[in-house]
């Protein structure tokens, strides 16, 4: 059975997909069988693993509208561990054409429950919005993963994804955990960032995860070149942070296993 992680937060430029692209690469050197699945219509999370978009004949859109199996949609990756459901700009359609389907929340889980036993990590990249792809990631996941950037206003908006969260709890997914809080673009030569990080482990406590990702030149760098970073940088702070979040999360499920 996979353990299904949802990295959501309705706002951008939080690090979600970065979370999302490194935490599935680090997942897979790590020898587990890892699928990254692209739930955002901007497609950012296929273009920052190495996929060309145009050359995709069928993405996530196709399988959440009926037209294509699950397996189907499956590219391969640079790392032999990481496979991925892509997704471009047609994701957007999706809202529109499942408007008045009785079920159109649990279309993700249900395309999802084919490939279960395939793979031991799901890794869910969501949209930057509290939209119907993003209710459909946390209706399909076992936990949800929130990055947390150590800026200004870096909490706002964060209590209505809780919320959104304990709905969607309460209503479609009764299994939805929270996996935890992910500082993200943390700079330690900045008050600003220990402020909020002090913050989030004053209201959140073991909920923070004890990995913070530093802010890094060379992690930002790499999805312009298609990579993750543990393949453009194997040695930078950034590629590190990742291993030692994967070394959490693995962690963590052989905790709960037990």
């Amino acid at each position: 059975m996979s353990h299904i992680i949802c990295i959501a937060n309705q706002k951008g430029g939080v690090g979600k997909t970065t979370t999302a692209i490194n935490l599935a690469a680090a997942l897979a050197v790590s020898e587990k069988r890892t699928l990254l699945v692209d739930c955002d219509p901007q497609g950012n999370a296929t273009t920052g693993i190495g996929l060309d978009k145009s050359s995709i004949d069928r993405t996530l859109y196709h399988g959440l509208i009926g037209k294509a199996a699950a397996k189907s949609l499956i590219v391969d990756s640079e790392i032999d561990s990481l496979k991925v459901i892509p997704s471009r700009v047609e994701l957007i359609g999706f809202e529109v054409e499942m408007m008045s389907e009785p079920k159109r929340e649990t279309a993700l889980k249900n395309l999802l429950a084919q490939l279960v036993d395939s793979f031991e990590y799901i890794i869910i990249d969501s949209p930057p919005s509290l939209s119907l792809l993003t209710v459909n990631a946390l209706t399909a996941a076992d936990y949800m993963l929130i990055p947390l950037q150590c800026e200004f206003y870096a909490l706002e908006g964060l209590g209505q994804l809780l919320q959104t969260a304990r709905r969607v709890k309460h209503s479609l997914n009764p299994n939805l955990k929270i996996a935890g809080i992910l500082l993200t673009m943390f700079d330690k030569r900045t008050n600003l960032s220990r402020q909020v990080a002090e913050e989030a482990e004053k209201y959140f406590k073991d909920l923070v995860f004890k990995t913070i990702i530093y802010r890094n030149v060379r992690l930002g760098e790499a999805p312009s070149f298609g990579r993750p970073i543990l393949l453009y940088d194997a040695v930078s702070t950034g590629a590190q942070n990742y291993f030692n979040l994967a070394k959490e999360i693995m962690g963590a499920q052989c905790k709960r296993q037990k």
